[in-house]
């Protein structure tokens, strides 16, 4: 594949977040609503796209355990499904809970639907006590370690040299601070104008709109996209719909979510270039 910069994604493709993140995910619907979904329900949701924010995946999560009780035959498969034909996100979650519950079991979780308590948890439980306090700004009312702390590095230091050879950027659903932290541990620098974070826009994948940008930034005229998602790759078919004049390419990564032959045949689907067992295959694949 011939590219002349290269784009990457953070979760799943530069360090593993299966412990971090996704355990926030579903410890945090636990410490809140006393169940949760299971680990491996997380990449139903992903599937269903507009999930690139972990925060919005626990809230539909938890949307779907107080669902679940005024109706237990609700399938997670069935309320997925829902979702992704409805669009994807949030609130394709909620029109699959007023879809499948009659009004007044609707209003009643609802009322019990606690985003924020929700958020705030996640993030104690993810930062740690001391993150928490310094990049929060509250006192945290549990005490944790933090999942942050458990997660391996992806990237290898012979494939980071050897794309350090390309303009590089980054396109994360990770708010700012928390992208410097994963980046600091791979060991890249990368300028904060090459970078795109949930802080820096609000369209989130697979809008097209911070990677055509980026594009512009890198001065791009073949840009690749490595991500761990299906929302990944959407992102790069709605860029070269969006932005024609530049040839868009995009590789999807088997250590997210993502397995095997059966992740590799999901991503070809959606049209990826490119499915590789990990970003330290890239360098052999690219020119």
């Amino acid at each position: 594949m011939n590219a002349d910069a290269i784009v990457l994604d953070v979760d799943g493709v530069l360090v593993d977040v299966a412990d971090s993140y996704r355990r926030a995910i579903v410890e945090s619907v636990e410490h809140v609503y006393g169940e949760t979904i299971e680990y491996d329900d997380i990449q139903l949701f992903k599937n269903a796209g507009g999930f690139n924010n972990d925060w919005e995946l626990t809230y539909a999560a938890a949307l779907y355990v107080l669902a679940s009780r005024e109706k237990p035959r609700l399938s997670i498969e069935t309320y997925t499904g829902l979702i992704k034909a409805s669009g994807g996100g949030p609130a394709a979650a909620e029109t699959a809970v007023a879809d499948e519950l009659d009004p007044a079991s609707r209003e009643q979780i609802l009322s019990e639907w606690d985003r924020e308590r929700l958020r705030d948890v996640f993030q104690q439980l993810y930062l740690g006590s001391d993150l928490y306090r310094e990049l929060e700004g509250g006192e945290p009312d549990l005490d944790t370690e933090g999942f942050i702390h458990d997660e391996p590095v992806l990237l290898e230091a012979e494939t980071r040299r050897a794309l350090e050879a390309w303009p590089l950027g980054v396109l994360t659903g990770r708010p700012a601070a928390e992208a410097e932290i994963a980046l600091d541990r791979v060991g890249l620098s990368i300028p904060e104008r090459r970078r795109f974070t949930m802080d820096d826009w609000e369209g989130g994948k697979p809008d097209p709109g911070a990677l055509v940008e980026l594009a512009d930034r890198l001065d791009a005229d073949r840009p690749a996209f490595v991500g761990d998602t299906l929302d990944d790759i959407r992102t790069v078919n709605n860029a070269v719909e969006t932005d024609p004049d530049r040839t868009y390419r995009s590789v999807g990564v088997l250590t997210g979510g993502l397995r095997g032959e059966t992740g590799r045949r999901k991503y070809r689907n959606v049209g990826a270039d490119i499915v590789i067992e990990s970003i330290n295959e890239l360098p052999g694949l690219i020119e």
